[in-house]
């Protein structure tokens, strides 16, 4: 009894510690793998990002080419931006007087006008005066407020929508719709009306209450 006791301790240990081997081997596999997939993310992540300088520095390069093709080829490469926070001139009726005056740079007959306009206005005939306008603002009140022929440019648009909308419900009215059900026909709507006169549907206050059965007319 002994001997069969001692066999079966000897038995659970060799049952446990095949366990723990068990155990420690795929917890090491899975470590193992963790590593394995980090260490791939992060190699993907470096080819990435040195595809990404190659392609940038390729485009610089392509473009600081074609700029130097233009300047060769004596194309001047100028891309002037307006600065938006200086004044700026426009033409709108509720404010009579812009920021600055719709002509900056001015030749010799127009500064000679402009150091004239300081004197006597007397001295000026209706072409000074009429040039002095013009230096200032670009379009009369009447030139802002004449009617414009944008409206036919409008309704030509809006009529040529209109015509092809047609053709496209006139293309599917014969060869995509099905074709007419026979109980949207007048005779058939008539029959239907006279079976339910004749079966009085609702004579109290419906349908048949508005039929006088003795004259065969609507009351």
């Amino acid at each position: 009894m002994q001997g069969a006791k001692s066999s079966c301790r000897k038995n659970e240990r060799a049952r446990e510690a095949a366990r723990k081997e068990q155990t420690f081997s795929l917890l090491f596999f899975s470590s193992d793998t963790c590593v394995i997939q980090s260490h791939r993310s992060s190699m993907l992540q470096m080819s990435a990002c040195r595809m990404g300088s190659l392609l940038s520095r390729r485009v610089m390069m392509a473009a600081t080419s074609s700029n130097v093709r233009m300047a060769s080829h004596g194309h001047e490469v100028s891309s002037p931006q307006a600065d938006l926070s200086l004044p700026m001139y426009w033409d709108r009726t509720d404010i009579p007087l812009p920021d600055k005056p719709y002509q900056d740079s001015l030749n010799a007959a127009q500064k000679s006008l402009k150091q004239k306009e300081k004197g006597p206005w007397t001295q000026l005939s209706n072409e000074e005066k009429v040039a002095l306008y013009r230096l200032m603002f670009n379009q009369t009140y009447a030139e802002m407020k004449r009617p414009s022929s944008e409206w036919k440019t409008v309704m030509g648009g809006i009529f040529i929508f209109i015509g092809i909308t047609g053709l496209v419900i006139m293309w599917q009215r014969y060869y995509v719709y099905p074709p007419r059900p026979r109980t949207l026909e007048e005779e058939w709507e008539a029959k239907q009306v006279q079976r339910m006169l004749d079966m009085r549907i609702n004579p109290v206050e419906g349908f048949s209450a508005k039929w006088d059965y003795e004259k065969k007319q609507w009351k």
